[in-house]
C-alpha cells in the first residue's frame, strides 16, 4: 500500500500540547498549549485530567519555553518582540489565578533595547535569581541580583572586565568569572570580592569550561580538552591546590562529553551523555541507572530524557522518543515505579508511516570520515530525488531522533541527508577546528559529497538533488549553488548570510565576546588577508556562477543576518536576469515562530522542490496560510540592489 501524502499541518502545524513541566512541589502541571491560536501556558493540577486546564499567558507571540520559580509561586518566561532577540523576563504569578481571568505577565527588566540573560536560580531564597543586564553598556552584561516578586534589580557587579559568564556556588557566591582572550578562547579566573586570580586559559583549538561546584564548595567540576585530550572530558580542578582529579570521558573515545546531570537537593553527580550515532548514558547512581533501566523497559528501548522534576526529586516528567517519533510525555513515580502516561505533543501524525533514520558515513575530499543521518522514503514513494538538509551554528550538530523536515520531506518521496560536517560539535577538537578559515572550502566539500554520496548508493539522481538550510545552513546552500553549481539543482536559503564581510559587520553589540573567535573560525576583516578570504567566500561575489533555482527566506527584523544579505543576492540575481523566489516576513526575526508564517514558509517551500526536483507536493492550502503567503512574497524588481 502506497504511503499517502501527510498533511503538513501534522507537522509543522501547532502541537496539541508541548513543554510540559511538574512544578517544584509536584502540586501542578505546566504546559504549553496554543490559546487564541498561539502557543501559551497553561496549568492543572497534577492528578486532573487535562481538559480541567486553564491557559496563564496570552502572549501575542509564541512563548518559546519557560520554567518555575523554586517555589512554585511563580512561572517564569523569556520574551522579544518580533524575533529582534531583545529578551526580557517575565513572570506570572499562580496566586493570581482566578477563573475565567488570565493573570497579568509582569515584565521584570523592562528596559528598552536589551537582552536579559539568567545566570542562576537562587537555592537559598527562590525569590531570587542572578541575571544578567547590558542596558549601560550593550555588548557586556553587569550582574544583578533580581526580586522575582517585586522586580527589584540590584546591582551586584559592574562588568568593566568584559566578564561574558559567572559561575556561583551552592551558597550563592560568585566564585568564578571568564572572559574572551586574545587567542580566541577564554580565560578563566576565580573571583573574591572583585579580585580576578587565573585559573585556565584556553585558546581556539581547546576548550575549559568550570560547570558546577563540588558540594564539598572547594572542587568544580570542569569540562576540557586541554593538552593531549581529543574529546571533551569531565574533571574536578580543586581551586585551593589547584590540582586536577579524572572523573570521566566517553568509554568508547568517540565523542565529546554531551550532557551531565546532577541531583538538585544533593548536588551529586548522575550521569554524563555521550552521542555519536545515538546517545548513551553512564551512571554515577545506583538509583538513577535502576529508573532509567525501568522506564527504558517500560517503554520498550525508546531513547528517554528528564525534562523537569520535583524538587525531592521523587518524580520524574520524561520524554520517550525515537527516530519516528518527536516524544511523547509520561509522569515517573520514583517511590512506586509507576509510570504514567500523559500526552503525545502530535497525537494525529501517523509514525507508522514515516521512514526511519539511519547513521551512515562517508568520505570527504580529502578522506576525512563525515557522520550524518540518512532519512530514506518508502520504496513505494521514492521520487529519484533527495535533498541534502544542513544544519546551522556551524558549531552545532544534528543529533539522532525525530527531525520534522526531514521526515517531511521523505514523506514527499525526497532521500535526505543530514550532514555532521566538520566544524560540528561533538566529535572532537580535532574536527571541530579542521573547519576553521573553510567556509565555502572543506566544509563545503563535506556537504558536496553528501550529494554524491545520495548518488553513489543510487538514492536520488545526481541532476536532482536539492539542498537547504538555515542561518550557516542557508549559507550553505548558497555557497553551494555558487561555488558547486552543477551538482545541486535547487536550493532553498533561510536567513542565510551571502557576504561574510557584512555579516561580520553587522554582528548584534552582545556578540562582542565571541568577535575574536568568529574573525579566527570564519576570517578576519580586519586584515588584508582576511578580507580576500571572506570576499572569496562569500556566494555574493559569485552569483554570476549560480545554476539552479533558488528560494530565499528571511525575517526582517533579524539581528544576526540582517535582511541585507538577502536583499543583496536577490538583487544581485534579478539584475542578471536570473528568475528568484524570495519570502520576506516583516514580524519575524532569525527563524519563524509565527505560526502561520511557518506554514505559509514550508507549503512555499514544498511547491518549491516539487517545481524542481519532482517530488511529491499537497496542492491545497488553507485561505488564511495562502493570504500570509501572498502577503510575504516580495516582488523582487522592488528589492534595492
Amino acid at each position: 500500500m502506497e504511503i499517502p501524502i501527510i498533511d503538513r499541518k501534522v507537522f509543522f502545524g501547532n502541537p496539541e500540547i508541548t513543554g510540559a513541566r511538574i512544578s517544584p512541589d509536584g502540586r501542578m502541571l505546566s504546559f504549553i498549549k496554543p490559546y487564541h491560536d498561539v502557543r501559551n501556558i497553561w496549568v492543572k493540577p497534577a492528578d486532573a485530567p487535562f481538559e480541567e486546564a486553564v491557559p496563564i499567558s496570552d502572549d501575542r507571540r509564541p512563548i518559546p519555553g519557560y520554567f518555575w520559580s523554586r517555589d512554585a509561586r511563580y512561572i517564569l518566561y523569556v520574551q522579544d518582540k518580533d524575533g529582534d532577540e531583545d529578551f526580557c523576563i517575565y513572570r506570572i504569578c499562580i496566586e493570581d489565578l482566578e477563573e475565567g481571568k488570565i493573570p497579568e505577565a509582569v515584565n521584570l527588566t523592562p528596559h528598552e533595547g536589551i537582552r536579559a540573560m539568567i545566570y542562576r536560580r537562587s537555592k537559598l531564597d527562590p525569590d531570587i535569581m542572578y541575571i544578567g543586564l547590558n542596558h549601560r553598556d550593550q555588548a557586556w552584561h553587569d550582574l544583578y541580583k533580581l526580586s522575582i516578586s517585586t522586580g527589584v534589580q540590584t546591582l551586584l557587579y559592574q562588568n568593566e572586565e568584559q566578564i561574558e559568564h559567572y559561575l556561583f556556588d551552592a551558597l550563592d557566591q560568585l566564585r568564578i568569572v571568564s572572559k574572551p582572550n586574545a587567542a580566541g578562547g577564554s580565560d578563566v579566573f576565580s573571583f573574591d570580592e572583585g579580585e580576578l586570580t587565573l585559573l585556565f586559559s584556553s585558546s581556539l583549538e581547546e576548550q575549559v569550561a568550570p560547570l558546577k561546584f563540588h558540594p564539598d564548595g572547594n572542587q568544580v567540576y570542569v569540562m576540557t580538552n586541554q593538552g593531549e585530550r581529543d574529546k571533551t572530558e569531565l574533571i574536578l580542578y580543586d581551586l585551593d591546590t589547584g590540582t586536577e582529579t579524572y572523573v570521566h570521558a566517553d568509554p568508547l573515545g568517540e565523542s565529546d562529553l554531551t550532557h551531565i546531570d546532577f541531583a538538585d537537593e544533593t548536588e551529586k553527580l548522575l550521569y554524563t551523555m555521550y552521542e555519536t550515532d545515538k546517545p548513551r548514558y553512564y551512571f554515577f547512581d545506583d538509583e538513577t541507572e535502576r529508573d532509567f533501566n525501568r522506564i527504558g523497559e517500560l517503554l520498550d528501548g525508546k531513547m528517554i530524557s528528564i525534562v523537569s522534576a520535583t524538587l525531592r526529586e521523587d518524580i520524574w516528567l520524561i520524554r520517550a522518543y525515537d527516530d519516528r517519533d518527536p516524544g511523547a510525555a509520561y509522569l515517573y513515580d520514583r517511590s512506586s515505579g509507576e509510570l504514567k502516561f500523559l500526552f503525545h505533543p502530535r497525537p494525529d501524525l501517523p509514525v507508522e508511516q514515516l521512514a526511519t533514520v539511519e547513521s551512515i558515513r562517508y568520505r570527504s575530499t580529502d578522506g576525512l570520515e563525515i557522520q550524518a543521518y540518512l532519512t530514506l522514503p518508502d520504496e513505494g514513494i521514492r521520487s529519484g530525488a533527495g535533498i541534502v538538509l544542513v544544519h546551522g551554528g556551524p558549531w552545532a550538530r544534528d543529533s539522532y531522533g525525530y527531525h520534522p523536515y526531514a521526515q517531511f520531506l521523505a514523506n514527499r518521496g525526497y532521500a535526505v541527508l543530514q550532514p555532521n560536517f566538520r566544524s560540528s560539535t561533538g566529535f572532537g577538537k580535532r574536527f571541530l577546528n579542521a573547519g576553521n578559515l573553510e567556509w565555502g572550502k572543506k566544509m563545503q566539500d563535506d556537504i558536496t559529497m553528501a550529494a554524491h554520496y545520495l548518488a553513489q548508493k543510487k538514492y536520488a539522481e545526481m541532476n536532482r538533488i536539492g539542498i537547504m538550510g538555515g542561518s550557516y545552513g542557508g549559507y550553505a546552500t548558497l555557497a553551494a549553488l555558487a561555488f558547486t553549481p552543477d551538482v545541486f539543482a535547487a536550493g532553498v536559503d533561510i536567513v542565510g548570510p551571502s557576504n561574510l564581510m557584512t555579516l561580520l559587520d553587522s554582528m548584534p553589540a552582545y556578540w562582542e565576546s565571541g568577535r575574536r573567535m568568529l574573525y579566527m573560525r570564519v576570517g578576519n576583516p580586519e586584515t588584508e588577508e582576511g578580507r580576500a578570504l571572506l570576499t572569496e567566500r562569500s556566494p555574493l561575489f559569485h552569483a554570476h556562477k549560480i545554476k539552479a533555482s533558488l528560494m530565499v527566506v528571511q525575517g526582517a527584523n533579524d539581528p544576526r543576518v540582517k535582511k541585507a544579505e538577502a536583499d543583496q543576492i536577490v538583487a544581485a540575481l534579478r539584475d542578471r536576469g536570473y528568475p528568484v523566489a524570495y519570502l520576506l516576513a516583516g514580524d519575524e526575526g532569525h527563524g519563524f515562530r509565527d505560526p502561520v508564517n511557518n506554514m505559509a514558509m514550508i507549503a512555499a517551500i514544498e511547491a518549491f522542490f516539487a517545481s524542481h526536483l519532482h517530488g511529491r507536493y499537497q496542492e491545497e492550502m488553507p485561505p488564511n496560510i495562502r493570504k500570509r503567503l501572498e502577503t510575504m512574497t516580495v516582488d523582487v524588481d522592488t528589492v534595492a540592489s
